[in-house]
């Protein structure tokens, strides 16, 4: 997508690609922030062992994807795992995380990372990408639904299962 195809004026998202050991750099600060915004502090060998094993097996675990602006700065990711689906019987991507960073919010990143999840997801053979986000995350909402998301009425619970 280029300005051009928005109208805005500032940088935007030049590539898209799947995150390899090189971008474990720069992917950090934004997994980092991702958390941030969240309020929780995973340790960061922790958040390097989920890509890691990201890139070691992407056929079996999931993506993470990095969005670069024109600069090759990275601006934003997204991490799709793989799952299944018993009641469409099929292999279902889940985008667990969708972050960019402040200053590139509105200039089409957030778009571009769905895109690519979407085509990783086709091209695994997958169904359909699900994704979550928080009641109060207004701005991701409209985001969603510009990209022609249906918002599903599913309560969602987790069990911990740490000791």
């Amino acid at each position: 997508m280029s300005n051009a195809d928005t109208g805005r004026v500032s940088d935007t998202v030049t590539e898209v690609c799947r995150v390899t050991n090189a971008d474990l750099p720069e992917l950090l600060p934004l997994v980092r922030a991702y958390c941030d915004f969240y309020e929780v502090a995973p340790p960061d060998d922790a958040l390097l062992a989920i890509s890691r094993a990201l890139i070691a097996d992407p056929e079996r675990e999931g993506v993470q994807l990095i969005a670069r602006n024109s600069a090759g700065g990275a601006v934003g990711f997204a991490t799709v795992y793989w799952s299944w689906d018993t009641l469409i019987a099929a292999r279902i991507g889940i985008m667990h995380d969708l972050f960019v960073v402040p200053e590139a919010r509105g200039t089409g990143v957030a778009e571009a990372l769905i895109s690519a999840c979407a085509e990783e997801c086709r091209a695994h053979g997958a169904a359909k990408l699900g994704w979550q986000t928080a009641r109060d995350n207004a701005r991701a909402q409209r985001v969603y639904e510009r990209v022609g998301a249906a918002r599903d009425e599913w309560v969602d619970y987790w069990l911990s299962v740490r000791p």
